[in-house]
């Protein structure tokens, strides 16, 4: 017979082994002082009768790991007792519980052959040699069905028992994932906070030490976005640190800091003009509110595509075309510059392209990102808005240079 152990521990929230163990050795021995009185065999009982009515539930304690090996083992001190001739009885309770925990712990197959079998064993031995008990029809018909319905019993818990812990298995993924999103957030807007701002001061750093000597005004406007730059950094940084503390307190929920939505996108444009980057925006269709999502990873891609194009793309023009379509939001960020494979090479080792996909993907949308046919860099980004006749709040649509021009409806 295997006796392998079956690698379950037990549950959170089990009893302990020997919470059976206990009440289960009591029951069995001072019980089978009256049923010896009944049975008129109270002068069998003696130190080994008590001794193998306390061996079977203290087998029990074996039982979650050893199954098998327990049910047989109590079995085979059940028959030892009956074998000798001590009262029968009480000494059942133990096999029950084996039999039980056989089918709650162990292989399905080995319960429902092994259990029947043994017990239908004790049966034969209780019949030859137990004079007050004789099997017939009816004692046999009664044992299967009180085995029966254990069994059955048994198999009904660990039904309930395996659904609870695949539900309980369920969750645990479900909040795995869902914190594993939520890292991958954070470190989305940390690298966008940090790869934007920390590319101004680098390069205005550079223009500063450039022209120190030369040119003391452009060195001025360099230390201006640089220190520009620097605040909005800390900002960002503060508000991020402040979600990942999670500190409780007045207006808890509140975000401490404007969300990222294309509100701030002309800051953005204002700023890398600053910086000496020549930044047109286009938008076409009418401007409406969109889904905050849709929202913010619309602003983090053309402030990642702005980026890339100032540390990468040299001395360039780089064009913004937002165009409002029916249930969906399309971003083209274009430029003029290098658009070798080297600048390419650059923007695909990093993270900054990847989070840009993995920002648009999120949101069942597209992004595409590769040299022009005619020299440059492209990003295209599809964003679903939902609903194509959400333009409740439509604004007209701007085309603008610089800041220095307005359209209607996109028009130039």
């Amino acid at each position: 017979m295997a006796t392998t152990p079956i690698p379950r521990g037990p549950r959170r929230g089990a009893l302990p082994a020997v919470a059976i163990v206990v009440p289960t050795s009591i029951i069995q021995v001072a019980s089978t002082v009256p049923a010896a009185q009944f049975q008129g065999t109270s002068d069998r009982i003696g130190p080994l009768t008590v001794a193998l009515l306390l061996a079977g539930p203290a087998l029990l304690l074996l039982r979650r790991r050893f199954p098998v090996a327990t049910f047989v083992a109590v079995v085979a001190v059940t028959l030892l007792y009956l074998v000798l001739g001590y009262p029968y009885g009480p000494v059942f309770l133990s096999v029950v519980i084996a039999l039980f925990n056989l089918v709650l712990h162990g292989p399905r197959l080995v319960a429902w052959v092994t259990g029947p079998a043994l017990v239908i064993t004790l049966l034969v031995v209780m019949d030859v040699m137990t004079p007050h008990y004789r099997l017939g029809v009816t004692e046999f018909a009664f044992a299967i069905a009180w085995l029966t319905l254990i069994m059955v019993v048994a198999e009904i818990v660990k039904a309930r028992r395996d659904r609870a812990a695949q539900a309980e298995e369920t969750r645990e993924e479900q909040a795995k994932r869902r914190a594993g999103e939520e890292r991958l957030r954070i470190a989305r807007e940390v690298h966008d906070v940090l790869a934007h701002h920390v590319s101004l001061i680098n390069v205005q750093s550079g223009v500063a030490l450039h022209l120190i000597d030369e040119q003391p005004e452009q060195v001025r406007q360099a230390l201006t976005a640089i220190k520009q730059s620097s605040k909005e950094v800390l900002v960002e940084l503060r508000n991020i640190l402040g979600v990942l503390r999670d500190v409780d307190g007045p207006g808890d929920g509140a975000p401490r800091h404007p969300v990222a939505s294309l509100d701030q996108l002309d800051p953005l444009l204002e700023r890398m003009r600053a910086a000496g980057l020549r930044v047109r925006l286009d938008v076409t269709g009418k401007r409406r509110h969109v889904p905050s999502g849709v929202d913010a990873a619309a602003l983090r891609i053309v402030q990642e595509s702005l980026t890339n194009t100032y540390r990468h793309a040299g001395p360039t023009v780089a064009r913004v075309r937002l165009d409002y379509e029916p249930g969906e939001l399309r971003i083209q960020v274009d430029d003029d510059g290098r658009g070798d494979g080297a600048a390419i090479g650059k923007l695909g080792s990093g993270s900054g392209l990847t989070g840009m996909r993995q920002r648009a993907e999120a949101l069942n949308g597209t992004l595409v990102a590769g040299p022009r046919p005619d020299g440059g860099f492209r990003v295209t980004a599809t964003l679903p808005t939902g609903h194509a006749g959400d333009t409740d709040t439509a604004e007209p649509a701007e085309h603008t240079d610089n800041g220095s021009t307005r359209t209607e409806n996109g028009a130039s």
